[in-house]
């Protein structure tokens, strides 16, 4: 790219809240730039397994996925967001139809739905058995490349944004860039629309792909924006326990029959919650968790054996691949599983049309807290939000004018810190069981590390790695969520704190920070009323 671009939006972002936003925006005639630090398509949307939550069965209902989607946030979840995205969600589905979706079909040519956990009906939408996100990703994908080919929509590929370009009343136009190939340069822009992702690669497990290292986290927090509800990280319960990439085992096995057992054979979810091996995940990753911690064991077994080689076969034959890359054949052998970071419950407080606190900044996707996932995701809610967003905050900057100022100031040194450890010690003190004594001994560590950091330009004037920026990003992530799950001294959702086992009344309310240059300072701790989940 050129050292210096100018368009009406960009987005930051190319998963499924990006490609949407991309795709709504280009072809309303919006001038926008579509910027991806890897390639098109790059990020989680494309190793999402389960599918998109919606309800498309007459025996299932709104307020069944309502309620069950408050179920498994915990208190937390903004109802009136779920309310939006239950609604929203079947005519998601439809336009990713029209665009060209593939999805499976039932024997009389209806959508074949999926069970996860925490759903109470069968509503997963999925294509190819578990390649939903490769399909989501493709058509979107598709679109794009068309829009680009008509001229009207830029693509840059394989740049990061590294910071807010903020006038003197801190509004956003632009962002500073950075490219392996082409160096710093910057973007200026009426309107940013970050959709980058979460921040899994802050822990030595992980679901995410190597570029989710809290990226557009860390560029909100460092414009001034307010983060919510950060210390929400959801564990996924099945991840394939083997050295190279992190291998996710979809829900959807244990929804078709799977069943986890420690080492000794025993089940583990035997009478821990009604739902058995279907319970939400933090329920799923706790139980894991304390089991290995009583058998001293690394990791326990995902049973699919009776599932039969047909199963396999048909409904699973990505993880089936993957697993046997990995020298385990789910079919014959159980599976070796244990928790891994996976999803971002918390984020960029944003409403589910993507406004932020920072006027010309917007978040869509696992980037954003909108209040639809709360305390704990429900199992394939975050596709469907992010189709959902993605649209909504097009069709916002659409409706809307954007202002437009010249005149900005430069972002301030980027500090480049040394977290080789990182991953190690966020999985030993901020994983799926935490306690205040671990917290603040890791609080001091981060505190350390930022402290050690040299300050190096991310900007236009001075030249920075990919690596250092990515670094800077993973730091900052870390030390906003860190600092958010010691002051909540209670377990709740995802966040388990082994010193405050139960959940205290008192926080049920929301968490929200900004970020000071120097320090997190909470702000607006806003009480949520008691959610009626039956």
């Amino acid at each position: 790219m050129s050292a210096h671009q100018r368009c009406q939006v960009l987005v930051v972002g190319t998963g499924a809240a990006g490609l949407s936003a991309a795709v709504g925006l280009a072809r309303a005639g919006i001038d926008t730039i579509v910027m991806t630090k890897t390639a098109l398509g790059g990020g989680s949307t494309a190793w999402a397994q389960g599918g998109l939550a919606a309800v498309e069965d007459p025996n299932d209902s709104l307020d069944q996925h309502l309620a069950d989607t408050l179920e498994a946030g915990a208190g937390l979840c903004d109802r009136e967001a779920v309310t939006e995205l239950v609604a929203a969600a079947p005519d998601a589905i439809a336009d990713l139809i029209a665009l060209g979706a593939q999805f499976d079909r039932d024997d009389d040519g209806g959508l074949a739905l999926g069970l996860e956990g925490g759903h109470h009906a069968r509503r997963i939408v999925h294509a190819g058995g578990d390649a939903s996100g490769a399909e989501v990703s493709r058509v979107l994908s598709s679109a794009v490349e068309q829009l680009c080919t008509e001229g009207l929509l830029r693509v840059v590929e394989n740049t990061i944004a590294v910071d807010a370009l903020l006038d003197p009343a801190g509004r956003v136009h632009g962002v500073t860039t950075l490219s392996p190939e082409g160096g710093p340069g910057l973007v200026e822009a009426d309107a940013v629309v970050l959709a980058t992702g979460g921040i899994g690669q802050l822990w030595d497990a992980t679901t995410n792909p190597t570029t989710s290292t809290g990226d557009g986290l860390a560029l909100a927090l460092r414009a001034g924006a307010v983060v919510r509800d950060v210390e929400f990280m959801q564990f996924h319960p099945t991840l394939l326990s083997a050295p190279g990439r992190g291998v996710l085992v979809s829900e959807a096995v244990r929804g078709e029959g799977a069943v986890l057992r420690d080492l000794s054979g025993e089940p583990v979810m035997s009478g821990v919650h009604p739902l058995g091996d279907l319970a939400p995940r933090d329920v799923v990753s706790a139980a894991m968790q304390q089991r290995m911690l009583r058998d001293g064991v690394d990791h326990l077994l995902l049973d699919g054996t009776a599932l039969g080689a047909d199963m396999w076969d048909d409904h699973f034959p990505t993880i089936q691949a993957l697993c046997r890359e990995r020298g385990v054949d789910p079919a014959t052998t159980p599976i070796p599983v244990r928790p891994g970071a996976h999803y971002h419950c918390g984020g960029v407080a944003a409403d589910l049309h993507g406004r932020t606190s920072v006027p010309g900044l917007y978040a869509v996707g696992e980037v954003a807290a909108t209040g639809v996932h709360g305390a704990n995701r429900l199992a394939s809610n975050s596709l469907t939000e992010a189709l959902v967003a993605g649209s909504r905050v097009a069709a916002l900057l659409v409706a809307g004018p954007v202002g437009r100022t010249p005149s900005y100031r430069e972002p301030a040194p980027l500090a480049v810190p040394e977290v080789a450890d990182l991953g190690r010690w966020m999985g030993r003190d901020a994983s799926v069981l935490r306690t205040g004594d671990g917290l603040a001994a890791l609080a001091d560590r981060l505190e350390h590390a930022a402290l050690d950091a040299s300050p190096r330009s991310a900007g236009a004037t001075a030249p920075a790695s990919l690596a250092e920026v990515e670094a800077a990003n993973q730091l900052l992530s870390a030390r906003a969520l860190v600092a958010a799950a010691l002051a909540r001294t209670e377990s709740r959702g995802c966040h388990r704190r082994g010193d405050h086992p139960s959940r205290d009344p008192r926080w049920l309310r929301h968490q929200s920070w900004q970020w000071t240059s120097e320090s997190f300072v909470p702000v607006d701790q806003e009480p949520v009323p008691a959610q009626k989940v039956a």
